[in-house]
């Protein structure tokens, strides 16, 4: 099963009654670039984060620290008018969701398409 197909499944519960996921991506915490001074940084302050776009709302939900697949609670709920984007780079340092998110490249199409469908 494909990591956004395990996100959407995952994140089932935290949706209300006739609500519609429209994208979903991960991200994390901590920029990946620590990893150049030292890994122990990485592992110990990094949690990953899933970000949640319905056609409601956007949450943002804890995953955990080893996994970004598992939605384990709702930390924040956004309108859904709120502009993610856009990303650039291969970490991208999102601060449009609460807290400071690092997006890997691979998401950044999920962003637009949140965004896009929000325009």
């Amino acid at each position: 099963m494909a990591i956004r197909d395990k996100m959407r499944a995952n994140a089932a519960h935290v949706l209300q009654p006739g609500e519609n996921i429209q994208a979903v991506f991960g991200a994390q915490t901590t920029s990946q670039y620590f990893a150049l001074l030292s890994i122990w940084i990485i592992i110990f302050s990094n949690a990953y984060r899933v970000v949640v776009v319905t056609d409601r709302r956007i949450l943002v939900c804890r995953s955990g620290r080893m996994r970004m697949t598992p939605v384990n609670e709702v930390l924040r709920e956004l309108p859904r008018g709120t502009r993610i984007g856009p990303p650039s780079g291969l970490w991208w340092r999102c601060e449009t969701l609460g807290e400071k998110l690092y997006v890997h490249k691979r998401f950044h199409k999920d962003v637009n398409a949140a965004d896009g469908v929000a325009a």
